[in-house]
């Protein structure tokens, strides 16, 4: 009879010891159990599973075409302007992972401890300034409309990750209307009627 714990299962060395997975396979693997997640919880084929837009919930209301590609983008620069802000002067944010990916390759998260120099403090302040414009305007453009603040739904969704699936239609009208209008802020619409922020 053996003593001690069962050997665990997997290739080893001729000495006995595991054969620790190379960073490639561990990757592979991981992504494997990502895809599957994917399928099961959203209901999609393999290939669909692999659509990185599925990653966030903005992402998801894209792929199901309940917003269009130019409300996605704008979702997306409205993120990355709302965390720069944040990271830049030092307030908390929430922690979605989705975002903080966004953020990573830029260098604004996990940088140098060297303080931010006053002009890309003044241009985020700028920009973040531009974007709560447009955010006030559709609150008060919408104000008697049914449904919640499009600026509390853009927050919620982008910023927060919160998952739109059961959102009623009055609630996606007022998230539409707040795309729209950052579409238009960042130039990424057609017909832009706004400044384009720089």
């Amino acid at each position: 009879m053996a003593r001690g714990r069962k050997r665990k299962a997997g290739r080893r060395h001729p000495s006995g010891k595991l054969v620790q997975p190379g960073a490639a396979e561990t990757q592979r693997e991981t992504m494997a159990t990502v895809l599957e997640a994917r399928q099961r919880h959203y209901g999609v084929t393999a290939r669909q599973a692999r659509d990185e837009r599925l990653g966030t919930a903005l992402g998801r209301l894209a792929f199901g075409e309940v917003i269009t590609t130019e409300q996605y983008a704008a979702g997306q620069k409205y993120a990355e302007i709302h965390h720069r802000h944040h990271a830049v002067l030092g307030w908390p944010m929430p922690f979605p992972a989705s975002v903080t990916g966004i953020l990573a390759s830029d260098g604004v998260l996990g940088g140098a401890g060297t303080p931010p120099s006053r002009e890309l403090v003044e241009k985020v302040r700028r920009h973040y300034g531009a974007v709560l414009d447009v955010l006030d305007q559709c609150d008060r453009d919408r104000l008697n409309a049914p449904g919640k603040a499009p600026s509390v739904l853009a927050y919620r969704l982008v910023c927060l990750d919160e998952d739109a699936g059961g959102w009623p239609q009055a609630d996606l009208t007022n998230l539409a209307v707040v795309l729209d209008a950052l579409a238009d802020l960042f130039g990424i619409t057609r017909d832009a009627h706004r400044k384009v922020l720089t």
